[in-house]
């Protein structure tokens, strides 16, 4: 399955911006061909040798000198790269071990540790194309402005390996790496929903009702859906004349050989049409937060249990969790969430895509600590106190309805476990939860 040329564009930006190899392999290039083309245009100009102070390079001809000063970085700069890449592997199996391996993927997206990396291989790559143009024999040549390059780069990486050092310092830490990834999810939750929230929208359309003559579309490749080209979808159902509907949303996982897309009047649609319309969707073997909001609160939630479970008993860090998990939702509830029918032009339906709602997520995010947590009181008045700062953030009285109705549920699921003192405290947090829901009716 061939993706079309946008979903292409936007999976190459997306692995740019993460993993530990397009942009340290970049950077390593962009400076190897500095030092080579340097060192080259050096020999063809000598004034620009005769540029650099003598105060900075005193063997201005003696090209032995220039061998060793970029072979002794090279070898130098090697060496860091190791303790580098040793530091950076024991971070991510001390996060992975400790808060959950879903993390990763925020790691390898930290630009910190990408330029780090790439200016470290850069210095080296650097080197090495520079030393071949310091020769003594035929005719005597010693680079002076590329060797004054290097060993600049040279102090720059000792620098940057210092704050290297003091960025995974920090980084490890677990309101860091929450705070991370609440931040990247509230970014995407703006990128794919960038309307404010109307309280006088129409409410979601229906989703298409299921016709007899419809045709199924199964999914050529196993995998994640990680982003829906939905612009892609409507064009060619426009130009096929059919109606699609998608019956898993982003972030579901599709077996190879199960339905993933039902045609109307699928007669209409060619054989060429159905790889079009699959490679419309980008699967992969792990979520991602390409379009999918719940994956960034799967995340969270992950620390968080980890955190409240008998062998770690940290709910100060669950409740850290909480904090962050409430602040994505309120992100989430003062947008406009996507149109579940796609229309084009206006009043013809084009496409039926479904995209995760409130209630939902809002399940997602707090279910399992709330299922985990009936015997921890200072876990469920959190809990509580996030639904309250939910509804104080959004005047929208179907989405208070939910919280009132949840916070319901974790004092029904706490009344079994906790004494009279304890159910008393949260039944006063549930009291300020549902005076909302009072104040929002005519």
């Amino acid at each position: 399955m061939s993706k079309s040329l946008p979903l292409m564009l936007r999976h190459a930006m997306y692995n740019l911006r993460g993993g530990f190899l397009i942009r340290p392999l970049t950077i390593a290039l962009v400076l190897g061909c500095a030092g080579a083309f340097l060192s080259w245009l050096e020999e063809d100009f000598p004034a620009i040798s005769a540029w650099v102070p003598t105060v900075l390079f005193p063997s201005h001809a003696d090209a032995q000198v220039a061998q060793v000063i970029l072979a002794g970085i090279a070898a130098s700069i090697m060496t860091v790269v190791s303790i580098v890449f040793a530091i950076l592997l024991m971070t991510l199996t001390l996060a992975s071990m400790q808060f959950s391996p879903r993390i990763i993927v925020s790691f390898s997206r930290d630009r910190v540790t990408q330029w780090t990396l790439g200016i470290f291989l850069g210095t080296f790559s650097y080197c090495m194309a520079a030393l071949p143009a310091a020769r003594s024999l035929p005719h005597p040549f010693a680079p002076v402005a590329t060797v004054l390059g290097a060993m600049v780069l040279a102090l720059a990486c000792v620098g940057l390996l210092l704050f290297f050092i003091h960025h995974i310092s920090q980084a490890i830490s677990v309101n860091h790496i929450v705070d991370r990834i609440a931040e990247e999810t509230e970014a995407m939750i703006d990128e794919i929903m960038p309307s404010p929230h109307r309280l006088n929208r129409l409410k979601h359309a229906e989703p298409l009702r299921p016709n007899p003559i419809e045709m199924a579309v199964a999914s050529d490749v196993s995998g994640y859906i990680r982003f829906v080209d939905t612009r892609r979808l409507v064009a060619l159902a426009k130009h096929y004349h059919v109606t699609i509907r998608v019956l898993r949303r982003v972030g579901h996982f599709v077996p190879a050989g199960i339905p993933l897309l039902m045609i109307s009047k699928g007669n209409r649609l060619p054989p060429e049409g159905t790889a079009e319309l699959l490679a419309a969707f980008d699967f992969g073997p792990t979520r991602t937060l390409q379009q999918d909001v719940e994956f960034g609160v799967l995340q969270i939630v992950d620390i968080a249990l980890k955190a409240i479970s008998p062998a770690v008993n940290d709910p100060t860090t669950a409740i850290n969790c909480i904090d962050q998990l409430s602040r994505i939702l309120i992100r989430f509830a003062s947008r406009e969430p996507p149109e579940d029918l796609l229309y084009d032009p206006p009043g013809i339906v084009r496409a039926s895509i479904g995209w995760i709602h409130f209630e939902r997520l809002l399940e997602a995010a707090f279910e399992q600590i709330r299922m985990y947590s009936k015997t921890d009181v200072a876990v469920s008045l959190r809990l509580l106190r996030a639904l309250v700062d939910i509804a104080a953030s959004t005047p929208d009285p179907e989405f208070r309805r939910i919280l009132v109705e949840y916070g319901m549920r974790i004092v029904a699921g706490c009344a079994e476990k906790l004494g009279e003192e304890e159910l008393r405290r949260l039944r006063a947090r549930q009291a300020a939860l549902v005076s909302f829901t009072t104040i929002s009716e005519p």
